[in-house]
Order: C-alpha cells, then structure tokens, then sequence
C-alpha cells in the first residue's frame, strides 16, 4: 500500500478540525500533479497531515476512506477530492527543519516540490518520520 503526505494551512483546515470531523473531504486541490496523486490513492492507505505555511510540521496520520471522485467546489470539473479519516497523532509533530536535517529524507517530494500539496512517502521514509515523530509504523 502506498503511503502519502497531504498539506493544509491550520488555519483554513487543521489537524484539530479533521480530528472533529472524523472522516472529510480533502477538496481545494488545484494542481495537476497533486490531484493526480490524489487519483491514485487507494482505501486504507495512509497518509501524513502536514500543517503548512506558518508551523510546517507533520502532525498526524489520516486514512483514505473514500477514492477520488468530483470535487463540486471546481467550476471546470477538472479537479476532484478525497475523503481521509484521523487516525491519530504524531506523539511529537516532526518540523520541515527535522526532515530536512536528515540526509535519509533529502530525496522527499516533500522538499524538492515544495509547493506540491499533495505527494507520495516511500516505506522507508514513512518508518523515519514515524520513529521521528514518537509512533510506530
């Protein structure tokens, strides 16, 4: 199963609101690449919730509870959107500076596609921000 990272402003959509939310759509995308990891994801796979712009740190991990499908939210019906369920998370949040200090983590998505909101997390790198962040993988 592949594993993912998905990034939101806290401040428009955060870890708290999801957790409240329990299981919600992943809507807003608008970027190709993005939306076409999105497309990819299969039900049950895993994904880190990153808050962006003003904490950049991951801070929990989602499941995928629904696959791609139309997000009503894009005039040009282009675009679609998922629906994560919380899981939990992460006993301690892990920092963009933490990834980025460690040489096993330099060839992420994540810090060569900064701007990319929506990107995937190979096994071995899943297991290191894991154990970085205080869980188990």
């Amino acid at each position: 199963m592949a594993k993912w990272l998905v990034k939101s402003e806290p401040g428009a959509w955060s870890w708290d609101d999801h957790v409240k939310a329990g299981v919600a759509e992943w809507d807003g995308v608008r970027n190709h690449q993005a939306c076409n990891n999105m497309k990819a994801m299969k039900v049950g796979e895993q994904a880190f919730f990153y808050h962006s712009v003003t904490e950049k740190q991951i801070v929990g991990i989602l499941e995928v509870a629904r696959t791609y499908y139309p997000d009503p939210t894009d005039a040009s019906g282009r675009f679609g959107m998922v629906d994560f369920k919380a899981l939990r998370p992460l006993e301690t949040p892990v920092s963009l500076a933490d990834i980025k200090g460690d040489g096993r983590l330099d060839h992420l998505a994540l810090i060569r596609q900064s701007r990319l909101s929506v990107v995937p997390i190979d096994a071995k790198a899943w297991r290191v921000i894991c154990a970085l962040g205080g869980i188990k993988a």
